[in-house]
């Protein structure tokens, strides 16, 4: 068999474990590395793969820090969220009340606005080339606008509830509130593909509000003040981040106030996120377990 070189190991490892290996005595970091490829060729004999491997360890709880923090509308009901262009789109719910905006970062200013027919309880938000998409709770519609006058172009249907959507460079991906997520063709809408996300192998129910970041799919559990970092190949979570006590609990207005807002600046590697009816939204960085603390 091949031998395992540490160019493969690097590919399946945790980068954290080479930076751990990196302040150790040769020798040590040689029976470290013997050790991890060892592992892995058990695995490979059992026909077990690597990535179940991983996903059968508990996920880290990593930590933040605030870098920034931006004004935000305390009377939209959050749903769907994602940064383009040097702005901000996001897409507010409840019956009545639903609307797509494009939003100034630096402000607040609502800049544009589509307010979807009373009918229409607006969810999760994502671009596709010139395109916005939207889904609707209950409805089984989804929306399509032009994304520079937020003209409808047409409807989908899918069944069940809609609650978040993001893509890919080749799928949209799509949370109902369930533990799984579904990949969709972006210009059929069908069903491609489906992955339960699980944590230590435990569903991880009432996934929300999605953000593709960096090769990994980001999600707010509901209800919670945590975000869970998925694996797009498998649904193993791979890291939590808990942003407990971002926004005081004196500044949420209701019990609807919850986390539900997550979006990327892949330019300038920002990460940004807000609330249903929060006053505020904060730009974050990620810190490792251990580490991090909230200000």
């Amino acid at each position: 068999m091949k031998p395992l070189q540490r160019h493969t190991l690097q590919q399946h490892l945790p980068g954290r474990f080479f930076q751990f290996l990196r302040g150790l005595d040769r020798r040590i970091q040689f029976f470290l590395l013997l050790f991890a490829a060892s592992l892995m060729l058990l695995g490979v004999r059992l026909g077990v793969p690597l990535a179940s491997l991983a996903a059968s360890r508990p996920a880290s709880m990593d930590g933040y820090v605030v870098v920034h923090t931006y004004p935000h509308d305390a009377s939209a009901f959050t749903q769907g969220l994602l940064y383009l262009d040097g702005h901000l789109y996001e897409g507010t719910g409840l019956n009545g009340q639903s609307s797509i905006r494009m939003v100034d970062l630096q402000s607040g200013v609502v800049l544009q606005r589509y307010d979807l027919p009373g009918e229409y309880f607006g969810e999760g938000l994502t671009d596709w080339g010139s395109t916005l998409v939207e889904l609707t709770w209950r409805a089984h519609k989804g929306l399509v606008y032009d994304r520079f006058s937020f003209r409808l172009l047409r409807t989908f249907t899918y069944k069940g509830e809609g609650w978040g959507l993001t893509h890919d460079s080749k799928s949209l991906i799509m949370s109902d509130g369930s533990a799984y997520l579904r990949f969709l063709d972006p210009r059929t809408f069908q069903v491609e593909r489906r992955i339960q996300v699980t944590d230590h192998g435990k569903p991880v129910e009432q996934l929300n509000e999605l953000e593709y970041v960096r090769g990994e799919i980001y999600a707010n559990v509901w209800m919670s003040d945590r975000i869970a970092r998925i694996s797009p190949a498998d649904g193993h979570v791979i890291a939590w981040i808990n942003l407990a006590g971002i926004l005081p609990l004196v500044e949420r207005r209701d019990d609807n106030a919850v986390l539900n807002g997550i979006a990327y600046d892949a330019r300038d590697n920002r990460l940004f996120v807000t609330g249903k009816l929060w006053p505020k939204l904060f730009e974050i960085k990620v810190v490792p377990a251990g580490k991090g603390h909230a200000r």
